[in-house]
């Protein structure tokens, strides 16, 4: 979070950081940490002794082989993520586009780019007749939800989930009829030159994204980078790994990071503290310590352990994990009620 808050770029509400200024600055704490051992190379075997594995959905092949040896073939799950396109500010048409707050929160630190009925219905069909990314031979419900592609979803959904007018501020959006659909950009570097496209995930297949994004602020978008996807691998954990992210078949292994089946930054970043602690706890001759269901590191060693889950899907931390479910009226009471316990 140091890192993050160090590297930051104005996001309204939301934590956003310059990719790579944060990216160099955690590599450099790392490197310089005095109880660290940085050993350039690539793993391709599980070594001996105590081990934590935190190499990622996207391990190479050669040390995701060795993995699927030592817990058997068939023991993974998968699901398509994706990434939002990206394009230089210098090519949005600030005429046309409007700089407000999401959901009117925060500073004006988004771009707007409003469309009217008729240019969101043109979008539509550019969109749902454009050349289709090859990655689309999967079936959809293996998709992130919060990834899916939004075509997937339907014009009504698209424009209520996606690209609804609300995320603008409503004191800032102009009086021009140009608010049945908004496509907001967020700032993705600190220099403010280029911008990515908030949820417009992997629509379609290269240059056909940029005639797709064909609205009246983007008709002339240089897209720095086109919507990617990518195939992230995770075990199926339940079963496989205890409430500690152990290998409950050799337990002088552990497994940290999404690839256990959290999903998130914060989330994975959780699991391996929690992996941390316990194996040192473990090594020095302790019991472990037992987070409980109402505290977020709890609920989530508890989800990948769980063996009654039936359909294993990555999750990110929520309420509903932490027995959102108190004896008290209205949500937002219940969600402070929630979060004052887990900390407690």
């Amino acid at each position: 979070l140091a890192c993050a808050d160090a590297t930051r770029v104005e996001a309204g509400g939301a934590l956003a950081v310059d990719r790579y200024g944060f990216s160099k600055l955690v590599t450099e704490k790392i490197r310089s940490h005095p109880n660290i051992t940085v050993v350039p190379g690539e793993v391709t075997a599980i070594p001996e002794g105590n081990v934590i594995i935190a190499s990622g959905p996207l391990t190479s092949d050669a040390l995701a082989a060795a993995i699927a040896e030592k817990i058997g073939d068939g023991h993974t799950l998968n699901f398509f993520d994706a990434a939002a396109p990206l394009v230089t500010f210098e090519s949005v048409d600030m005429d046309s586009a409007f700089f407000a707050s999401r959901y009117d929160k925060g500073t004006a630190d988004y771009i707007n780019c409003p469309m009217t009925e008729e240019e969101y219905d043109a979008f539509w069909q550019a969109l749902t007749t454009a050349e289709e990314a090859s990655v689309h031979g999967f079936e959809d419900k293996n998709v992130f939800e919060g990834c899916m592609p939004v075509e997937v979803n339907g014009a009504p959904r698209t424009r209520y989930a996606l690209l609804r007018p609300a995320q603008a501020a409503r004191s800032a959006r102009p009086k021009t009829g140009r608010n049945y659909a908004v496509v907001q950009l967020r700032r993705d570097n600190a220099q403010g030159s280029v911008y990515n496209l908030v949820a417009s995930r992997r629509i379609c297949a290269s240059r056909a994204e940029a005639r797709v994004f064909d609205d009246p602020a983007l008709h002339d978008a240089e897209f720095v980078r086109y919507g990617v996807m990518h195939r992230n691998t995770y075990l199926r954990s339940p079963g496989m790994l205890d409430r500690y992210y152990r290998l409950i078949a050799d337990d002088r292994i552990a497994f940290a990071g999404q690839m256990t089946g959290v999903e998130g930054y914060i989330e994975s970043a959780a699991s391996g503290f929690l992996a941390g602690i316990e194996m040192a706890r473990r090594l020095e001759g302790k019991p472990p310590v037992d987070f409980p269901r109402e505290t977020a590191i709890g609920a989530l060693g508890l989800y990948i352990s769980d063996t009654t889950v039936s359909d294993f899907q990555p999750m990110n931390v929520n309420l509903v994990s932490c027995r959102r479910w108190l004896p008290h009226q209205g949500r937002q009471a219940r969600e402070k009620c929630a979060a004052r316990r887990a900390l407690a």
